[in-house]
């Protein structure tokens, strides 16, 4: 079994040399499809509910990778030969304040507009409600996840590593959404 393991990661090594971008929205695609499915069950879905995974894998493809990738290619510039745990603080608190806010939000008007089919004015209403706590327990949550993707991740495994920790807090994201749509109902 390990032979096959090692093989696969060589492969997916090979593929992210050659094709980055397209590896990273592949991975994030499967890992947010994952992330569904696990939050699905959790929250007693008996039946898979396959429109709705489908619609978050096309997030994790369409939007998480490639953000993602651009995201890390981009600090890399800006903090271009900085090292040191100063210039992680700075990276994490730069990606706290600017792209935790969006992607918590967009995400949140993508699961009540796409996911769910929502009207905007219900949307707008539930993002207004619980973007705030939701905000909130991600600046609790993702500063550990950044400082540790910052400081020990090659920049070619970042989009890796955040996708994976993305898919355990789209948990939490799918079932704050879950919620919330059930009490609109």
């Amino acid at each position: 079994m390990s032979d096959i393991v090692q093989e696969a990661w060589r492969n997916y090594l090979i593929q992210l040399q050659a094709h980055p971008l397209r590896t990273k929205a592949i991975t994030a695609g499967v890992l947010a499809g994952c992330s569904d499915t696990i939050a699905q069950k959790i929250s007693g879905i008996k039946k898979l509910q396959l429109r709705r995974l489908l619609l978050i894998v096309l997030y994790g493809f369409a939007y998480g990778g490639p953000f993602g990738h651009f995201l890390h290619k981009l600090m890399d510039i800006v903090f271009k030969g900085k090292k040191g745990n100063r210039t992680v603080a700075m990276k994490v608190l730069l990606e706290q304040l600017t792209t935790s806010p969006w992607n918590n939000m967009f995400f949140m008007m993508y699961y009540g507009l796409v996911v769910e089919g929502r009207s905007w004015s219900l949307v707008k209403n539930k993002v207004r409600q619980d973007y705030p706590s939701v905000q909130l327990t991600a600046w609790k949550f993702w500063p550990i996840a950044g400082w540790v993707n910052y400081q020990y991740m090659p920049l070619q495994f970042r989009v890796l590593f955040h996708s994976f920790v993305a898919s355990c807090w789209g948990i939490f994201l799918n079932l704050k959404a879950r919620s919330v749509a059930i009490k609109m109902a």
